[in-house]
This record gives C-alpha cells, structure tokens and sequence, in this order.
C-alpha cells in the first residue's frame, strides 16, 4: 500500500509536461484495451458465425431456400452477407434474356468482391489505432522520462550539495513515465499481432468461400443456358 502511494506521490509531484504523458498514455491504455475485449469478442463471433454457415452450406440445403432463409433472419457478417450479395447478383442477372454467361458471372463475382471489400475492412476495424499505440507508446514515455530526468539535472545544479535522496524522487517519476509507456504498448502490440493474424485467417476463408461458391454458379449458369443453345 506505502508503494502504491509512493507512487501516486511522484505522479502528483511531477511537472506539468510528464504529467501530461502519464495522462496520454493512461488514456491510450484505457482506450487499447477496449478495443481489445471489443476485437477479441468480434472475432470469436466471427468465427463462429463462419462454422455455422458453412455447415448450412454444405448440407446440401438448396440455395434459394438459404438465401431466403438469409434474407428472413438478422444479416450476419461474414460469409452470409458474401452469399447473400453473390447470389442476389446472380438471381438478378440471370432473368435477363440478352445476357450471356460470362456476363452473369463477371457480375456475379463483382457484386462479391464487393462484398469482400467490406468484409475486409470490418475485420481490420481498430487494428490501426491498436498498431499506433504499440508502435509510438514506448516513444512517448521516453520522452517524458527524458524531461524528468532533464529537470531533476536541472535543480540538482541549484543545489550545493548532491545526495541521492534529491535525485532519486525526480528520476523515479521520469522512470514511471517510460514504464506507463512500456504498460500501453505490449498488450497492444500482441493484440495486434493476434487479431491482425485472425482478420487475414478469415479474409482468406472468405476468399475460399467466394471462389468455391463461384465455381458452383458458373456450372449452375451454363447448365441453365444449355437447352436454350442446343
């Protein structure tokens, strides 16, 4: 408890600028960690969400129903909205006459690239602020260390004597400021590293998905255009 106060002694103490950093950094801290429970929920349910669809999909349950059955229900992220916004395409295109195949298709997988696009920047919501954080957190304290240390060198100089009892309170609450800066940036940068590694995981199963769902369509589209050539 004496070490706990001690502490919030030197941070009251301190001069106005390290003070600020401390406030900044706390700030950043608290704001990271938000961000870390929020990422960290998000892609739980994401990845959740993706298991459930795909085993919808491949049950072999007709496309139209699924769809309908999409369009009824709360829209998921993910591989349902990449579905829905694929097959919506393809629906559409496909009741024009004068259309040909490739046209279907080429439309068909715009529409869900589109989607992917979106996708894509969901899963990398709040990663930047996160990165930022990691990356400059450590900067910033050492600047606030650098200006404690500066002043506590700056009043020893008035002093005749030097002892360690006049130096060792003004490099601690500078040191604090380095350690403040160190407490933000490691949980954000391992956050980072492991929901940047998630985003791309599920980028690339979306990306599958679209590919294999793609191949269906086309074989679907050719074999409906079929009797019309012959």
């Amino acid at each position: 408890m004496e070490q706990e106060i001690s502490i919030l002694g030197l941070v009251a103490d301190a001069s106005l600028i390290v003070q600020l950093v401390m406030f900044s950094l706390f700030l950043a801290s608290l704001v990271s960690w938000y961000f870390i429970f929020q990422r960290g929920a998000f892609f739980k349910n994401a990845k959740r969400d993706q298991l459930v669809f795909e085993e919808r999909f491949w049950s072999g349950m007709d496309l139209t129903q699924l769809y309908k059955d999409a369009s009824a229900g709360q829209s998921r992220a993910g591989l349902e909205l990449v579905f829905k916004a694929g097959f919506k395409e393809f629906n559409r295109l496909k009741q024009q006459e004068q259309i040909d195949s490739s046209a279907v298709m080429e439309g068909t997988l715009r529409a869900m690239r589109v989607a992917l696009s979106r996708e894509s920047e969901r899963l990398d919501s709040h990663l930047p602020f996160l990165a930022t954080v990691g990356s400059t957190s450590p900067y910033v304290g050492l600047f606030g260390t650098v200006w404690g240390i500066m002043n506590s060198f700056l009043g020893l100089a008035q002093q005749q004597q030097a002892t360690l009892a006049t130096v060792a309170p003004g490099i601690s609450e500078a040191l604090i400021a380095t350690a403040m800066g160190l407490f933000a940036a490691i949980p954000a940068v391992v956050a980072y590293n492991r929901f940047s590694a998630s985003a791309d995981a599920l980028y690339g199963s979306y990306e599958t998905f679209a590919d294999e769902f793609s191949s269906i369509l086309h074989r679907n589209v050719h074999a409906s255009k079929k009797p019309k050539s012959e």
